[in-house]
């Protein structure tokens, strides 16, 4: 009699274990099929609740195993993950022309938000905290969008 209950304790370890490393097999193959940085983690709490089932812990202990290090690692990893990732975004049209030098084609006023520069070849909507005069020198010092944020040069 104790040979089978040895068996049945066996078993459920290896069940619980194969369980375990086939939820972390499909979390895996999610994950490289759509990936979103979220199936990732569900695959690696799976295998450390694998590993709790390998060395005989309860079901509840597994389970609390695979909650907890899903949870660390999401807390942990995916920002950084992302980030490293992710790079810079998409530049946009504006970044190229921050500290180069235009010229006001339309009066800039600071009340109305109008005025026009050419900067480069390009007309651009610009705005300051100053009034400054079609004709005048200007440098662009930043960008509001697609405004054009300038001082005088």
């Amino acid at each position: 009699m104790s040979w089978i209950m040895t068996f049945l304790s066996m078993w459920s370890i290896e069940v619980g274990m194969l369980v375990w490393l086939f939820i972390a097999l499909v979390a895996a193959i999610i994950e490289v099929s759509v990936p979103h940085f979220g199936s990732a983690f569900v695959s690696l709490g799976a295998v450390a609740a694998a590993v709790a089932a390998y060395f005989g812990f309860s079901v509840t202990a597994q389970v609390f195993t695979f909650v907890i290090v899903l949870t660390v690692s999401l807390v942990a990893l995916r920002a950084r993950l992302l980030n490293r990732v992710a790079g810079q975004g998409v530049p946009t049209r504006t970044e190229p022309l921050v500290g180069r030098h235009g010229q006001v084609t339309h009066d800039i006023d600071p009340t109305l938000g109008t005025g026009r520069i050419n900067v480069g070849g390009e007309d651009w909507a610009a705005r300051c905290t100053e009034a400054i005069p079609t004709g005048t020198k200007v440098r662009v010092i930043g960008a509001d969008g697609i405004v054009l944020e300038v001082t005088r040069a």
